[in-house]
């Protein structure tokens, strides 16, 4: 999912406390029950701490409020050299971090070996295609890459490739929280800087006077975290919060979206939800077992019962609406096909007197209260089988991400949101070798790699196309995964509240709302 002003007076402080309407027109206060992980490039891999970084720092390339197409951002252009293998990029003169620092080739590279060298969460995004980085001038950086990447202009704009300040992070550590910087606080150059954090509680950013680009049509924006759903929504229609994105109940969407005193914001977005295998791990090392269990979901039935109706089935990791989508999985295993099921699942050797017996794990912590819904109706999809015991079981999410690390969990679900716009994204992080051991899956098979690097290397789309039609289909068969569904966006704002845009990209930017 990129500090300002200590507030002296008690008065201030009591300020950011008041209700939304009481600072119209200066703060935004924005309600969520997402959470930030850790405030470290380097290592944060989630939606709404990166959500953040876009609003505190900024990207070499980026995307305009809820626009999908790249413009130049710390970086004026690019060029393409050496047959693809490299890009020189140069930066914008005249950027400062909040502290002062300018903003030169050398903080890029920094912060470029420093991904590299941690190697969190993220740094896939960056070691699986970049070689190494060269600076050329005081404000010139030269990318060279191990293989050409059609698409690497979008990996420019994601998180980890954004620029940080050498003298504040340090090298080789991953950062939690603010207060373990040099100086105790986070010092970016995006079109906020941060006043307060209080982890799970409130973060406060206030606008950046020294930002080198339009400046944002409010003074500040408040974050406030809450524990559930529930209590987000009463806040929000009590007035007490501008607008609250992520992740409502689908009772209170419905309700919210029927109300005549809020504005619904919508979107078909890019996020997907799907089940996953720990391929090492017999029996689910076998892709007949995966085959049969993906057999019997019923992603209707998920629909309806867990969201309302809500969200849309999905029959491939590519989403609906972006190029090369098919829908494989409703053609070749179909939804809730028992008889299927039962008969790949007997190939292996399970019966309904030697049932296939596993645990099937979920987190509300990132996903939402509606994990523990969907798990329910999973379970019981999948036991009707009559051949299938399901034990289900949950966890925070830092202990989730520990056992698929650890290889705990043979059967979870997890949620992807695109790290870049391309079908790469959706299949290779799952099915590559490298992008699968990071998500716990650890699928690996030669003929795919060659498949991913082709299709990286290619820059004809229309073969890039075929490409990835062929993987979806050939994801039928092995299941590394199984899609369940995609999701929709729902955001819901005051109606004084105006200029919220949200893209395919997720790229959330605060700076272009306001209140009228």
């Amino acid at each position: 999912m990129k500090m300002l002003r200590l507030i002296v007076t008690c008065l201030a402080v009591a300020c950011l406390l008041l209700p939304a309407t009481a600072l119209a027109g200066t703060t935004l206060v924005y309600g969520t029950t997402e959470r930030v992980t850790d405030m470290d490039p380097a290592n944060a891999y989630d939606f709404h701490t990166w959500e953040i970084f876009y609003n505190i720092y900024q990207g070499l390339l980026g995307y305009e409020a809820g626009e999908t197409e790249l413009v130049p951002q710390l970086a004026e252009s690019y060029e393409v050299v050496d047959g693809g293998l490299g890009y020189v990029l140069k930066l914008r003169k005249g950027v400062m971090f909040t502290d002062g620092t300018p903003l030169d080739a050398n903080a890029v590279k920094w912060s470029i070996d420093r991904v590299i060298k941690i190697k969190g969460d993220p740094s896939w995004l960056v070691t699986d295609f970049v070689k190494s980085v060269e600076v050329l001038g005081s404000h010139e950086v030269k990318f060279i890459l191990h293989n050409p990447v059609a698409y690497f202009p979008s990996l420019l704009a994601t998180v980890p490739y954004y620029p940080i300040n050498p003298n504040i992070y340090p090298a080789d550590k991953i950062v939690t929280n603010p207060s373990e910087l040099k100086g105790g606080k986070l010092v970016g150059l995006g079109a906020y800087k941060v006043a307060s954090f209080k982890r799970d509680q409130e973060v406060v950013l206030e606008v950046n006077p020294d930002f080198w680009g339009a400046k944002p049509k409010n003074d500040r924006v408040v974050i406030r975290y809450f524990a559930d759903a529930t209590t987000m929504r009463l806040s929000l229609e009590k007035g007490e919060l501008d607008f609250a994105f992520k992740s409502f109940n689908p009772s209170d969407i419905s309700d919210l979206s029927k109300s005549s005193k809020i504005k619904t914001i919508t979107g078909q977005g890019p996020y997907i939800r799907y089940l996953c295998f720990q391929c090492k791990t017999p029996p689910f090392d076998n892709k007949i077992v995966r085959r049969g269990i993906a057999a019997a979901i019923n992603r209707p039935d998920i629909i309806k019962k867990v969201f309302l109706g809500q969200n849309d089935p999905l029959y491939s990791m590519v989403p609906m609406g972006m190029w090369t989508h098919t829908n494989n999985f409703k053609y070749d295993l179909g939804d809730a096909n028992m008889g299927l099921s039962k008969k790949l699942l007997a190939q292996a050797g399970f019966n309904k007197s030697n049932k296939l017996k596993f645990d099937l794990w979920y987190t509300t912590a990132h996903y939402g209260d509606t994990e523990v819904d969907m798990a329910a109706v999973m379970k019981q999809q999948l036991e009707a089988t009559g051949v299938m015991e399901v034990k289900v079981k949950s966890a925070e999410w830092a202990t989730y991400k520990e056992n698929w690390r650890n290889q705990v969990m043979p059967v979870y679900f997890l949620g992807w949101y695109p790290d870049y716009i391309d079908p790469d994204n959706y299949t290779n992080s799952f099915a590559g070798t490298a992008g699968s051991r990071g998500n716990g899956i650890h699928f690996s098979d030669p003929v795919w790699d060659k498949m991913f690097v082709d299709g990286m290397k290619n820059p004809d789309m229309d073969e890039r196309a075929a490409i990835y039609k062929k993987i979806q289909q050939m994801w039928t068969d092995e299941v590394p995964t199984a899609p369940i569904f995609q999701g929709n966006l729902y955001l819901f704002a005051q109606k004084d509240v105006y200029g919220i845009k949200i893209s395919p990209t997720l790229q959330f930017i605060y700076s272009v709302i306001e209140k009228k």
